[in-house]
């Protein structure tokens, strides 16, 4: 796949800068695969488009206070996992350039650059900084909860699933779920830089499910994935992957779903790994068919933006 089929103009005023009043007010742009239908509705309405015996699987991890602020040279720790013991993190820092290691930087001490912005730290405590929004929303956000699913428990991503926002507690009470945990790492949301998709490197994430949810998961009739994390997980449990473990699963047009039937998803941001696993499971030219839709029927984009069911 080229780079080029992840490109895609946004207008600017269609990324959302804000959540809506209330989590299931977003829109919810619904596409039947084998009619071709679209449907327009808007989120609260879920459960009227999902089968009887669908059972909708979401990604309960929680995102860490993990951007922390530093002072000379002004800048900010971006932390990403933790890798030992002894508050010993991996993150991004910057300005890079003007940072040393073995110095010290507020709480954190900064051990050994090891490329690309990426640092093993050593931190003071607790994350205790600032929940980290992605860098196009450019409003301050009133209610950090916001950037948190309803469900959120595993605490440990540097980036929401976005996907999952929408939900309210009522509407989860309304629909069969069950709970996984994939702890979201920036890489998946960084562009892709090269010029043929297989060339991408993508690096892996923890993840974590009981055995009793994949039990259910893996016999279940239907099953809808909450959010292209969500995917990940399921999709390398389906190839064998072990309960509790970490997945550099790539999924790119041509991959074979082996148990998600329906996706729940975000519009993504062009020349991104999410946007491939979309057309991957939506069809290439169906997708950008769909997002050009979307553009034009003014839905809001990104992390704060509508959402889309892809059955």
């Amino acid at each position: 796949m080229k780079l080029s089929e992840l490109e895609y103009a946004l207008p600017h005023e269609l990324i959302a800068q804000h959540p809506p009043e209330r989590r299931d007010e977003s829109r919810l742009l619904v596409y039947d695969r084998a009619s071709g239908a679209v449907r327009h509705r808007l989120f609260a309405e879920l459960p009227d488009e999902l089968a009887s015996d669908e059972l909708v699987v979401v990604n309960d991890t929680r995102v860490l206070r993990a951007r922390i602020r530093i002072e000379r040279p002004r800048g900010e720790v971006l932390l990403l996992e933790r890798t030992g013991e002894g508050g010993l993190w991996e993150g991004l820092a910057r300005p890079t350039k003007r940072l040393r290691p073995g110095r010290r930087y507020g709480p954190v001490e900064l051990l050994e650059h090891l490329g690309e912005g990426r640092w093993l730290l050593r931190l003071d405590g607790e994350p205790d900084g600032e929940v980290p929004l992605p860098p196009y929303i450019t409003e301050p956000l009133a209610e950090p909860e916001r950037y948190q699913t309803v469900y959120a428990e595993a605490e440990g991503s540097a980036a929401a699933p976005t996907a999952g926002l929408h939900f309210t507690r009522e509407l989860l009470a309304r629909l069969n779920v069950e709970r996984v945990t994939l702890h979201v790492g920036l890489d998946t949301f960084r562009p892709v830089a090269v010029e043929e998709l297989e060339h991408h490197q993508l690096h892996s994430e923890r993840y974590e499910v009981a055995a009793g949810a994949w039990e259910r998961i893996r016999n279940a009739p239907r099953v809808l994935a909450v959010g292209t994390t969500t995917v990940r997980v399921l999709e390398s449990l389906a190839r064998g992957a072990p309960l509790v473990g970490r997945t550099e699963l790539f999924v790119t047009p041509g991959f074979e779903f082996g148990r998600v039937d329906s996706l729940l998803t975000n519009f993504h941001l062009p020349r991104s790994t999410l946007l491939a696993l979309v057309m991957a499971f939506c069809g290439v030219e169906e997708t950008r068919r769909l997002y050009r839709l979307a553009i034009d029927e003014r839905y809001r984009f990104y992390s704060f933006g509508d959402a889309m069911l892809i059955r």
